[in-house]
């Protein structure tokens, strides 16, 4: 993750307390009291999330494999790369990669490598996504959960990253994934 030096010690912040406002399924929200570097105190809320794994699935042609779903909260559409949440907190996130891969996309991999982990909301969440390039796919059928509903897409590459230029491709990760995926084949 990022890098803290020496010179960064006039910038942390020490956790005083901690306390559960809401414990979900997925999220998790504390309100934790923070010692400043100042000696004040300051109020943190936050929200604690296991951590995800993405991969961008590329093809030999150049297309990639995104996937179409309704996203609740921004209560639209999105078109992203496939994804899901760490099942365990010891969960490999390499093998979270596959099986998401799998599950969404009905596809395998005979070769996937890390390409970066982002931190998605570093204001207000611990939220990491581990990202993967995966190429070698095999075709099979997805496998969804009963609350998923997604749509399989195949996007030239170059038009994906005309997408995130434009606006079509909003998702962060998959904008993360989709540049650095289009720099590396240059």
């Amino acid at each position: 993750m990022a890098e803290s030096n020496e010179n960064d010690k006039d910038l942390v912040e020490k956790k005083i307390k901690s306390e559960k406002i809401f414990d979900g399924t997925l999220l998790h929200v504390r309100r934790d009291t923070a010692l400043l570097p100042d000696g004040k105190q300051a109020t943190r809320e936050w929200i604690v999330h296991p951590g995800a794994s993405a991969v961008l699935p590329l093809l030999p042609n150049g297309e990639i494999i995104l996937v179409r779903q309704y996203r609740y909260p921004v209560e639209c559409v999105t078109l992203e790369i496939p994804a899901g949440k760490l099942d365990a907190p010891d969960e490999d996130p390499l093998d979270c990669a596959k099986r998401e891969l799998a599950e969404e996309t009905g596809y395998h991999a005979a070769h996937i490598e890390r390409m970066t982990t982002i931190a998605t909301t570093v204001g207000f969440s611990n939220e990491k996504i581990h990202i993967y390039l995966a190429e070698g796919l095999t075709p099979g059928r997805q496998s969804l959960d009963p609350d998923e509903f997604i749509h399989v897409v195949r996007v030239p590459l170059d038009e994906a990253c005309a997408m995130v230029r434009d606006g079509r491709i909003i998702d962060a990760k998959s904008m993360v994934a989709i540049l650095m995926a289009a720099q590396s084949k240059k």
